[in-house]
């Protein structure tokens, strides 16, 4: 490995360099995204049976305990049920958008380093070829395969090299994306319930009964 790094020349080390972030990138959002992936229909079950015993700030205290974007929204949600019914629906859309940055947060950078690394190859391709023209026009007209040799190992290995970066980089990115799109539902699907719930579904004596 050592050896390839000496023979690609310093472009190597930038492209070294993506691969790592590429590789602290995709572990930070997949900790992240697994810990906002919630079972909804569960959590959403449990909630609404806490709100019809008239417990309200206990539901409240179960969303601030409940990690991921669809506990904060349902949070949001009861925190402002005695909205009218149009205030609530802007109020739960809100607070969805307000999500989603932080879901796709890094993303951007993992396909920054998708895009780029292939480029850092070819940029290692045309110094190689550079080198060795500037060798044979030294050594010109007795060249030895010796002489060329460092230029063709330079040129291919960090094109092979920003490749290799390049596509996990971006097969990661489209699966973390992948991901948060489901996220993103669950949060749609976990708006409509939660407002279907507090407006129509809601035991009756519950407003008069809620504390927080």
């Amino acid at each position: 490995m050592w050896e390839l790094m000496v023979k690609g020349g310093w472009i190597m080390w930038p492209i070294l360099a993506c691969s790592i972030a590429a590789a602290v990138l995709f572990f930070e959002r997949v900790f992240h995204l697994h810990r906002a992936q919630i079972k909804q229909d569960d959590f959403l079950n449990g909630i609404y049976t806490i709100v019809n015993r008239g417990n309200m700030a206990e539901a409240v205290s179960i969303c601030d305990q409940t990690p991921g974007p669809v506990a904060h929204l349902v949070r949001i949600a009861l925190l402002h049920s005695d909205e009218q019914p149009e205030g609530l629906k802007q109020t739960i859309n809100k607070a969805g958008i307000s999500e989603i940055p932080r879901l796709e947060k890094n993303l951007g950078g993992l396909l920054t380093i998708a895009q780029i690394t292939p480029l850092l190859g070819l940029m290692g391709t045309v110094l190689g070829l550079i080198h060795i023209f500037m060798v044979m026009e030294q050594n010109a007209p007795l060249i030895e395969i010796g002489n060329i040799s460092g230029g063709i190992w330079s040129a291919l290995i960090t094109t092979a090299v920003g490749i290799c970066v390049s596509i996990p980089s971006f097969a990661a990115y489209n699966f973390l994306l992948s991901r948060v799109e489901s996220i993103t539902l669950n949060m749609e699907y976990a708006a409509e319930e939660i407002y279907r719930f507090l407006r129509y579904d809601r035991t009756p004596s519950d407003s008069a009964n809620e504390t927080l």
